[in-house]
């Protein structure tokens, strides 16, 4: 189930960060990390009565990470997400997209209950992972920023039906990245370095229902109200990015340049 896209000369006595791990000597890394490499997500008793489509993406590449977002590897979605293995120290790479219309409204959805983490909670326009292929892994941060970019247009057709050509590549702006742990419940979580991705433009949106439950355009101060709201839950990165530092990003939207490209990785542990 855990498989690594790249092939290794280099031996596990190497430091964890200079390493292109296979599956097998990542368990010599992680030795007490479940990668479940026998089966396959559709024959895993953890994922015993989930929707079969959320079930078959479980198998999906994830870059698997050093604490310096240094590419040492790859493991299944599964894998990645398993808590036992999170709080064993594993971690991978993810992006978060801030999509906003013309008139400077964020686009939000709500996550499908049919979602294996976080079901039905509110977040940003799209949250998701760049996969372990080519073009979508980078070691340098430039490289890794390009491969963020093209995983945000992939799966912001796959959930929300936006066409590539309505997203172009050069109008995303790499913002930061953020590191952060958060459960989702006793047995799922997310511990990843998120690259945060501004993009200001109009899209047609026919969301997947398999990902997404509703959409919904807001304000600064209309999404201000949602989180007063008690009635609705919000996933935890979006919280943390709220908290922290979107609002004066938004106030900034057409004079972003002093906030990208931030070289920096911020701690929101």
């Amino acid at each position: 189930m855990a498989t690594s896209t790249t092939t290794s000369t280099q031996t596990a006595s190497q430091p964890v960060g200079t390493l292109r791990i296979t599956a097998e000597n990542m368990r010599q890394l992680f030795p007490e990390i479940n990668t479940s490499l026998s089966e396959s997500a559709a024959q895993s008793s953890e994922l015993e009565g989930y929707d079969a489509e959320q079930v078959r993406l479980m198998d999906e590449v994830c870059i698997v990470l050093d604490e310096d977002d240094k590419p040492i590897g790859s493991a299944s979605k599964k894998t990645c997400h398993l808590m036992a293995n999170i709080d064993k120290g594993l971690l991978h790479r993810a992006f978060s997209v801030f999509l906003f219309d013309p008139e400077g409204r964020l686009l939000l959805q709500q996550r499908a209950d049919e979602k294996i983490t976080f079901p039905g909670l509110w977040t940003n326009t799209c949250c998701s992972h760049p996969l372990g292929i080519p073009g979508e892994t980078g070691d340098t941060l430039d490289a890794a920023v390009l491969g963020v970019r093209r995983a945000a247009q992939r799966k912001l057709d796959q959930e929300l039906g936006i066409p590539a050509k309505q997203v172009p590549l050069d109008k995303f702006e790499f913002l930061t990245r953020i590191h952060y742990k958060a459960p989702s419940d006793g047995l799922w979580g997310e511990h990843e370095i998120d690259y945060i991705l501004f993009i200001q433009t109009k899209v047609d949106v026919n969301p997947n229902p398999n990902e997404v439950k509703d959409t919904k355009y807001v304000t600064a101060d209309e999404l201000k109200k949602m989180f007063k709201d008690p009635k609705l839950g919000f996933t935890p990165w979006f919280r943390l990015i709220c908290e922290t530092m979107l609002f004066e990003w938004w106030t900034n939207l057409n004079s972003l340049s002093k906030f990208t490209n931030e070289k920096e990785i911020r701690r929101l542990l």
